[in-house]
């Protein structure tokens, strides 16, 4: 008999509800964005997330449950996101999970936001397992970890300052080119030269997999700045609606070569550090996770450096690189098996680590 898994995702501004059959097989995934919301203000603003998710975490999980074709009570567990994240949203998510467990007697476990990234490429490659490298790459993480069994991780690198897919973000809002940056950036990056402006590369040193990228936004923000180019707010300020924009300010050529140049030095950081690390570890298979995993340079250039070096590369297809709750429920469907139960008491953490440094 098919064991039935509900995933419940808020961490940041996503709310998700998932059916899983068995683990791997994706019944129903319903991801309500928030992207609208936050776009006047060039970020993600906490207090709205935490009230729309509150708005929307029942309709969603309902529309699940309708796409599945299934009911709350043919459930077998419940996995929820405990962290890390935006407290906040984090609480939404998991109280309804807790609540929804207690009320209709339903197992429940919580699972770190990015072990489910990890197993979102676990579901769409049937014949990939562990052990593995893993490179969690998002808006708010930039993670390197060693996958050797489920619930079994070491990290490895991380970044010291802005994720990834946060210097995306600031980049973009510096640029006037809307939110969320990343699909907006790499679209000018089409447009553009990435050898037009070289960006400086921050590499760890040998033996280090870490990753910072809050120079790179610096380099960028003085740039533009010397070219003529200002923006009337920090970039780092609270966020506020955008004032004015500079794609309309310089010519389009300008804009098009400073996004390439960004997206360029990030890949090259991005894939430099995580080949590294997977030539270091006992495993050749390497797993691109997280939003950012989303951009198209990003896969053909890390796919390109790991034929050279022998490694297999794995990435979800882009619905399942940004946040969704099949994912949480692929992660909590071997510790459900294994027996493992959640408390009533069990609290979220905004800044829940994943194994042991």
């Amino acid at each position: 008999m098919a064991h039935l898994t509900l995933g419940i995702e808020t961490s940041c501004d996503e709310t998700a509800a998932s059916i899983l059959e068995d683990g791997r097989r994706v019944r129903s995934s319903v991801v309500a964005s928030q992207d609208l919301l936050h776009a006047p203000y060039g970020g993600i603003v906490p207090e709205l997330a935490s009230r729309r998710h509150v708005e929307a975490i029942w309709p969603v999980v309902q529309e699940a449950l309708t796409r599945a074709k299934v009911s709350v009570g043919d459930l077998d567990g419940i996995a929820a996101t405990a962290g890390p994240g935006l407290i906040g949203s984090l609480l939404v998510g998991l109280c309804f999970g807790k609540a929804l467990a207690f009320a209709r007697n339903i197992p429940l476990v919580g699972v770190n936001h990015l072990e489910g990234h990890l197993y979102a490429a676990l579901l769409d490659h049937e014949g990939l397992s562990f052990p593995f490298t893993g490179l969690v790459a998002s808006g708010g993480h930039t993670h390197l970890y060693l996958a050797t069994a489920p619930g079994d991780y070491r990290l490895l690198g991380r970044t010291r300052d802005d994720a990834a897919g946060e210097a995306f973000d600031k980049v973009a809002k510096f640029l006037g080119l809307g939110y969320p940056g990343g699909p907006l950036i790499e679209e000018w990056a089409r447009k553009g030269d990435p050898n037009a402006v070289r960006f400086p590369r921050s590499v760890p040193p040998q033996g280090s997999f870490d990753f910072s990228f809050s120079g790179l936004k610096t380099a960028v923000v003085n740039y533009v700045k010397a070219a003529g180019g200002r923006r009337q707010e920090a970039v780092d300020s609270t966020p506020s609606p955008p004032r004015s924009t500079l794609h309309a300010v310089h010519d389009p050529t300008f804009v098009a070569n400073i996004c390439a140049g960004f997206q360029e030095a990030v890949v090259d950081v991005l894939v430099r550090v995580s080949v590294a690390a997977a030539k270091a570890s006992v495993s050749s298979r390497l797993i691109l996770a997280g939003g950012v995993a989303c951009n198209g340079r990003l896969r053909s250039k890390l796919a390109e450096r790991a034929v050279e070096h022998g490694i297999q590369v794995y990435y979800p297809t882009p619905s399942l690189c940004t946040d969704n709750a099949a994912m949480i429920a692929a992660a909590g469907y071997p510790r459900l098996l294994r027996g493992e139960r959640a408390p009533l008491s069990l609290n979220a953490d905004a800044d829940l680590a994943l194994g042991p440094a």
